[in-house]
């Protein structure tokens, strides 16, 4: 069965008026039964449906892609040119295994929940999903500018803005709008641009999400795509009521294609799917075939009080580049974010406890290699895309062993190689057995060598993070640099 085409016709004959015929039916409730919706959307312009498209000086033939026996071309699709060229641009030419296994079925309209961790494409394959949907079928008329189509929720913050990213750049040469809602952010700019812009995908927190539809800045009854991002992820941190609330304002799950990931597929989160998916096709990507394969894994067995000196050791070898350091808790971060600090590192602090403002400028530092070393608890863990990280550093072993695969898949991303190095002591090395198992392989600890022992210099005053020279180029000014030990790898 055609889903799509089944909701298309179902929305056309059902009884309360479209996005077409909203503004004439003044008398249509908001989604609080308050105001009436059409005085009060009369109130944002209102826009041409179609996008503006950017001109196309490209076609397909541009864009030419070996076949190669057991991968999938995104040209066997069939999908819009102007994606085709988004596509292109950023440079994928085979699909990852949970966009070859998921797009036959989502492109065809059916609901789907795939089992997959950050790093194998997920976002690409729904995002693709997305945008073929709502360029081949164009609304015509006019449109409200806070009604979109399209609506993904996801955990975090980071998450969020990662994927609106994405959505940007796959949308390059379409025309459609992508509007990013989240908290810790200034509303009345949020606010701002819903007014003067066209929404067609809205990617959201859902506590953000929820002020927005609350204050009416937002209406969902209008959604045909729903996706729901990390939905274990949702369940750890609370927010599945809040979700069900959200879900509750979109249309029915007859009238919209809903698509559910999820890095593990516990009762409850197979329970979620029964209550917001119709027939969903199942897709599962194994843990063992995300990045691990191009990640050297090192499992250094220490001492709690040798872990820093491990650490500060280990940021001074030469083929250590970015780094990102994992530890359990936000005191713990904080605590050895400063120490670094004092030792010279250019250092960065990625927490809940960082006002989002201040995470936006760490990431973007990180990413263009003004901060060289990012300590940060699992709010960075899934979905930041960064490419270039040499290294992860699991300064305390994640109590969650899907956390581990989410860390490691920092680096060796894009065909890259990388390297990860946990420090298991003698409180969290009960933890390497359910990591092992969640890996299918037994998980091999060594002792770390000598010259990663060696006693750290006094701590020195915290100074501006600014005036501190990256990494690589304090290694290359250090006197007595010949007698830096070799590196570890």
């Amino acid at each position: 069965m055609i889903r799509k085409l089944f909701q298309r016709k179902a929305k056309a004959e059902a009884a309360p008026p479209t996005k077409n015929s909203a503004a004439k039916t003044p008398a249509k409730k908001d989604i609080k039964g308050g105001h009436a919706q059409g005085t009060k959307r009369a109130s944002h312009a209102r826009r041409k449906t179609s996008p503006q498209k950017a001109p196309l000086a490209w076609d397909i033939s541009q864009f030419q892609v070996p076949e190669i026996e057991g991968k999938t071309l995104f040209h066997s699709f069939d999908l819009p040119t102007e994606l085709m060229h988004g596509i292109a641009d950023l440079g994928f030419q085979y699909c990852s295994p949970i966009q070859a296994q998921s797009l036959p079925h989502t492109l065809t309209g059916h609901d789907l929940i795939g089992k997959a961790q950050t790093g194998t494409g997920k976002t690409a394959a729904f995002l693709i999903n997305i945008i073929n949907d709502l360029l081949n079928n164009p609304l015509e008329g006019e449109r409200f500018g806070h009604e979109p189509r399209a609506l993904i929720i996801a955990p975090t913050r980071e998450l969020v803005m990662q994927i609106a990213e994405d959505s940007e750049s796959l949308n390059k040469y379409t025309g459609l709008k992508t509007h990013a809602l989240v908290g810790g952010m200034d509303y009345g700019k949020q606010q701002q641009r819903l007014r003067h812009e066209i929404v067609d995908i809205l990617v959201a927190t859902p506590g953000r999400l929820l002020d927005f539809c609350g204050n009416q800045d937002i209406y969902l009854d209008q959604i045909e795509i729903m996706v729901i991002d990390e939905a274990d992820r949702m369940l750890d941190m609370g927010f599945i009521p809040q979700v069900r609330r959200i879900i509750r304002q979109t249309p029915p799950k007859i009238h919209r294609q809903t698509l559910l990931f999820s890095a593990t597929f516990t009762p409850e989160v197979l329970s979620l799917s029964d209550q917001w998916t119709i027939d969903p096709i199942r897709v599962e990507i194994e843990p063992d075939s995300i990045a691990t394969d191009t990640v050297t894994q090192h499992v250094y067995l220490c001492a709690s009080d040798e872990k820093y000196k491990l650490l500060y050791n280990l940021l001074q070898q030469s083929d250590v580049d970015n780094v990102i350091i994992f530890a359990n808790r936000r005191d713990q971060c904080r605590h050895l974010h400063e120490k670094l600090l004092r030792h010279g590192f250019k250092a960065g602090l990625l927490s809940g406890e960082i006002a989002q403002n201040k995470r936006v400028k760490t990431l973007e530092g990180f990413k263009s290699d003004q901060l060289n070393v990012l300590v940060a608890t699992d709010v960075a863990g899934r979905g930041i895309h960064i490419d270039g990280v040499s290294h992860v550093v699991n300064y305390t072993l994640p109590e969650e062993p899907e956390d581990y695969v989410h860390r490691i898949g920092r680096t060796g991303r894009a065909g890259k190689s990388g390297t990860s190095i946990s420090f298991a002591c003698e409180e969290d090395a009960f933890q390497l057995m359910p990591i092992g198992a969640l890996l299918g392989k037994k998980i091999e600890c060594e002792h770390p060598p000598q010259h990663l022992l060696v006693d750290t210099p006094p701590l020195g005053k915290a100074i501006r993070s600014e005036s501190r020279q990256p990494i690589k180029s304090r290694n290359k000014s250090r006197t007595g640099d010949s007698r830096r030990r070799p590196s570890s790898r």
